[in-house]
């Protein structure tokens, strides 16, 4: 599911639970892009580390020209952690477009 950082859906998509995350991923990723002037502000994409790791970050960078950022929990942490970007709706993307206030806080 992708919202924006409002916590508004902009595409949600359901796949068999055998698809790798990032699989899935890449399958969102590309109709969000789809979407076309609809995301032209779309800089920022953050994510939770399933989707960490140098394949998919260049994948997004090269396909849609937007930046990855994963959002980890604290190492020292054990079980559920709310993480601080991610905390207004449990997804696997987090939007930003260019003018909004989280990413001119970055």
């Amino acid at each position: 599911m992708t919202v924006d950082t409002l916590g508004l859906i902009l595409r949600v998509l359901v796949t068999a639970a055998n698809v790798p995350e990032r699989s899935g991923g890449k399958q969102v990723i590309k109709r969000v892009k789809g979407m076309g002037s609809q995301v032209s502000r779309l800089t920022t994409i953050w994510t939770d580390g399933g989707f960490d790791g140098p394949a998919f970050m260049m994948w997004v960078m090269d396909i849609c020209r937007w930046i990855v950022q994963v959002v980890l929990r604290p190492e020292q942490t054990k079980g559920f952690v709310l993480l601080k970007k991610l905390s207004r709706c449990r997804t696997h993307f987090r939007l930003a477009d260019g003018v909004s206030s989280i990413s001119q806080r970055l």
